[in-house]
């Protein structure tokens, strides 16, 4: 499944490279057009990121995602500095499918715990972002990359699974906003272990090529935001070759 992706600050859509809110590119889409257009063109399932409610949770744009989800008829799931329970119901009341749980899963997991034994597995989406070092150790970063926690992805995975953990997005750090292809030894390690898991995969997806070498490493959907906003592809050209994939 093909997945695109909207970040946005203050209404608008952006990009930033590599988690940089110094380092913004902003594409002037009106997020709305954008997000009924891939509607129309087959997407199933959006992905949103609210920028400033993650830097600042009190300025979350929750008007703003009530008006954008309801304005589609598909699924969409929404993150961005995920930290409180009232975060989340914020969020499905405004029309989220699913909350995309970030640092928060590394920080308070006692917390997150609780999250999926009161809304379920299908309703939480954990978004673990990964360096890997020379030894092959996927780090797991926190704090919009500022940092990496002391846990490993398999480790995180394992804490959650007793609790029915379902839907994981992995993104390599070093791919993310780069064009440079996904890392699909990644994905292909992590479903082989862990094959229950509907893996979402994430950073540097920039070519058709790179969407045809995604299926076959077991991940059920690919993220996309920068290059269906450059303009590398077509959303329809992306579902058709992830189809025949």
């Amino acid at each position: 499944m093909i997945i695109p992706a909207l970040d946005l600050i203050d209404g608008k859509v952006v990009r930033l490279h590599q988690g940089d809110y110094c380092q913004q590119r902003d594409y002037g889409h009106d997020p709305l057009s954008s997000f009924q257009q891939y509607e129309q063109q087959g997407a199933k399932l959006l992905h949103l990121v609210d920028l400033t409610g993650a830097k600042e949770p009190s300025d979350r744009q929750i008007p703003l995602l009530g008006k954008l989800l309801s304005a589609v008829s598909i699924p969409v799931q929404v993150g961005g500095g995920i930290r409180t329970e009232e975060d989340i119901k914020a969020l499905l009341d405004a029309g989220a499918r699913r909350v995309v749980i970030g640092s928060s899963a590394i920080k308070q997991p006692a917390l997150v715990t609780q999250w999926f034994q009161h809304y379920g597995s299908e309703t939480i989406v954990l978004a673990l972002d990964v360096r890997i070092d020379d030894t092959g150790m996927k780090q797991v970063a926190i704090n919009g990359w500022q940092e990496n926690s002391a846990v490993t992805l398999e480790q995180v995975i394992e804490q959650y699974l007793p609790f029915g953990l379902k839907h994981v997005l992995c993104t390599d750090i070093s791919r993310d906003g780069t064009l440079n292809g996904p890392n699909i030894e990644l994905y292909r390690e992590i479903y082989q272990r862990y094959p229950q898991i509907a893996f979402q995969a994430s950073g540097g997806i920039g070519t058709l090529n790179d969407i045809a070498s995604l299926p076959t490493s077991g991940v059920t959907g690919a993220i996309i935001g920068r290059a269906l906003l450059d303009g590398k592809f077509t959303l329809t050209e992306a579902i058709q070759c992830w189809q025949s994939a």
